[in-house]
């Protein structure tokens, strides 16, 4: 039987923290959501003052990138670059901010961030997939 890395809630917590550690370097106030390889929550975490729609914005991200396997950055290129067939795909989130944790060449989760302006949901996001041990 074949075997493949998973993501654990150790992990989670571990990217959670170096996005809230970016997230807060900048004064930036945010939803960081984490899901597994089925696009399931398995942590979320919201500033107490980030607006409560970015609750489900940051799932939605996460849960994108583990489906299309890659981040939310490309459909919103595709889009402002006008191939409009992205906003028909379900569940795209064309908004940076939503990325794929890797492990071994292999999507073991998904990580969102919503709260701030799309570039800068993407530069938090970077700082947490960068803490994937």
């Amino acid at each position: 039987m074949p075997s493949k890395p998973i993501l654990t809630l150790d992990d989670a917590r571990c990217v959670a923290a170096a996005a809230e550690a970016e997230a807060q370097k900048n004064g930036w106030h945010v939803v960081i959501a984490v899901v597994d390889d089925g696009g399931h929550l398995l942590y979320l975490q919201r500033s107490h003052d980030t607006q409560f729609g970015s609750i489900d914005t940051a799932m939605m991200k996460a849960h994108a990138a583990v489906a299309f396997q890659r981040p939310t950055k490309t459909s919103e290129e595709a889009v402002l670059s006008g191939r409009l067939i992205h906003l028909a795909l379900p569940g795209v989130i064309p908004a940076e901010g939503g990325v794929p944790l890797v492990r071994d060449d292999v999507v073991i989760g998904g990580l969102g961030i919503s709260g701030v302006r799309s570039a800068q949901d993407g530069q938090i996001a970077a700082a947490g997939i960068s803490a994937l041990p």
